[in-house]
């Protein structure tokens, strides 16, 4: 993806999410409820793949969980934005070292203190299917202008924001 094209979907969720440091990341806990991990996302952009990508231990409860249901659902939320966005899709692993490199931070030493080399390490890729975000682009007083003409009417606001679904596979 050129980081020029800012009317391509990969475009604008990497411009709603690239200044959101975690995801929270939600999976089937093995007792079938959803369960979710915050997360630290290691992308520099949102490829033409459409992948996010994390480091995860290889022996913590989330890497087993997902090599037995690898469905996933990351949100990010920027409420001082009023942006929001959840992201749908399938895990999978990556043991590529050159990716793990490439992808490598001083902060990820902090869990992995031997870096990419690290055994416990694993590079987490979720593949984006489906995406749904909420922009919302009116200054705050601008909404509760309409929230409150809406309470008055009884007419629910109008024009809040972009919402828009995407299909990314």
């Amino acid at each position: 993806m050129s980081n020029d094209d800012t009317t391509s979907p990969h475009a604008t969720l990497w411009r709603l999410i690239k200044d959101i440091r975690f995801g929270m990341l939600t999976h089937r806990a093995a007792s079938g409820m959803l369960h979710a991990h915050p997360l630290t996302t290691q992308n520099k952009d949102i490829d033409e793949q459409s992948q996010l990508f994390f480091f995860i231990p290889r022996n913590g409860e989330l890497f087993e969980r997902l090599r037995s249901d690898s469905q996933v659902n990351v949100t990010y939320s920027n409420p001082e934005k009023d942006s929001y966005v959840s992201l749908s899709g399938a895990a999978g692993f990556i043991e590529d070292i050159a990716k793990k490199e490439a992808l490598w931070s001083p902060m990820a030493k902090a869990w992995f203190p031997d870096g990419v080399n690290d055994p416990n390490l694993v590079l987490l890729a979720i593949h984006i299917s489906h995406a749904e975000y909420w922009d919302v682009k009116e200054s705050k007083m601008t909404q509760l202008f309409k929230m409150a003409k809406a309470a008055v009417t009884g007419n629910p606001p109008k024009d809040m924001g972009e919402h828009k679904e995407l299909s990314l596979s």
